[in-house]
């Protein structure tokens, strides 16, 4: 037994079909993005799973590990348009959303014009997030909500498809405003980018220290990467799945009898935290090459889906107990279910 959508109008196996079509694109987008980023599959996967679900991500990594070169590559692979804001402590919200100027006719009159700002991009870096203040990263991230920016009463849309990739240096604290934890719950997943492994950063030196750097092409459009979320959005999901998403999630909040939960969490994660393995899980199948997600999936995304929704309890930390930990025992207790 699976579920659909809500107003699902393609058949499985119709859904089956398209997505058929579109593993050659797929396969193709993950060979071109090799070319220029080595190593980190697992961070170019879940970048690519939180974009095919149409959401945001925060890449969260010490610098020089390519995070920026991820969100250029990948906006020459999809075929959109991609940009980047380095955020400081001055930055002004207005330096990201736009603002009105006074302009004047030859005949005197004098009207205000709107000046889009760098948000008005399809593929957004929003770099060192955490360095702005708490005013201009809630400018953002309104927008990464709803989807467009208001100056004048006047409703600009932001280009579609639209997506932030965020980063953040979990090292460098001083200076900076944490994410406060409603904004953090903007973001479908939190990316971790470790260091490269002996070989990728072999093959880092190799590649990027000659005389020829290596270069994407586009294999997609916006259009049909638009296409491609809303297949991932009509693809079927079992019934063991659902309830796996849901046993999850509900046991990461106190007081839903989890022992591990009970004794180290503070607060646990809602609802969008549900929806967002949903969509998460859909995403990680078809970029598998497979047309319906498994328990397996949500295995996989606990982590990533997670860690930035909860909060420890001050004993916990002073325990020395991490999320990680906290998800991971959550997981081993899926298995066991």
């Amino acid at each position: 037994m699976s579920t659909d959508s809500p107003g699902e109008t393609l058949s499985e196996s119709e859904v089956i079909a398209e997505a058929e079509a579109a593993l050659d694109g797929i396969k193709a987008m993950r060979d071109e993005i090799g070319k220029v980023i080595f190593g980190q599959e697992q961070v170019v996967e879940n970048a690519i799973i939180a974009i095919l679900s149409g959401g945001h991500a925060l890449l969260v990594g010490v610098p020089g590990l390519a995070k920026t070169k991820l969100v250029d590559t990948l906006g020459t692979v999809l075929g959109i348009s991609a940009g980047r804001i380095q955020f400081t402590p001055d930055l002004m919200p207005s330096d990201i959303l736009g603002s009105e100027v006074l302009e004047q006719t030859e005949d005197g009159k004098r009207s205000f014009r709107f000046v889009k700002g760098p948000i008005f991009t399809q593929l957004l870096m929003a770099d060192e997030i955490n360095r702005a203040s708490p005013r201009t990263q809630s400018a953002l991230l309104q927008s990464m909500q709803e989807y467009h920016v208001t100056f004048g009463g006047e409703r600009h849309d932001l280009p579609a498809p639209f997506h932030v990739l965020a980063t953040q240096n979990p090292l460098e604290q001083e200076g900076t405003y944490p994410l406060p934890e409603a904004q953090l719950d903007r973001f479908l997943l939190q990316i971790d980018v470790d260091y490269p492994s002996l070989e990728a950063e072999r093959q880092i030196l190799m590649e990027t220290t000659g005389t020829r750097d290596q270069h994407a092409s586009p294999v997609f459009t916006g259009e049909k990467l638009m296409k491609l979320q809303q297949l991932v959005r009509r693809m079927p999901v079992p019934e063991s799945v659902v309830n796996a998403i849901l046993e999850l999630v509900r046991s990461a909040r106190p007081g839903t009898g989890h022992a591990a939960t009970d004794a180290h969490v503070a607060w646990g994660p809602g609802p969008r935290a549900s929806q967002s393995l949903m969509l998460c899980s859909r995403a990680r199948a078809l970029y598998e090459g497979r047309f319906a997600p498994s328990i397996d999936d949500v295995k996989a995304l606990a982590e990533p889906v997670l860690q930035h929704r909860m909060a420890l309890t001050f004993a916990a930390r002073a325990e020395g107990v991490s999320i990680r930990d906290v998800i991971a025992d959550l997981v081993k207790s899926l298995d066991q279910a």
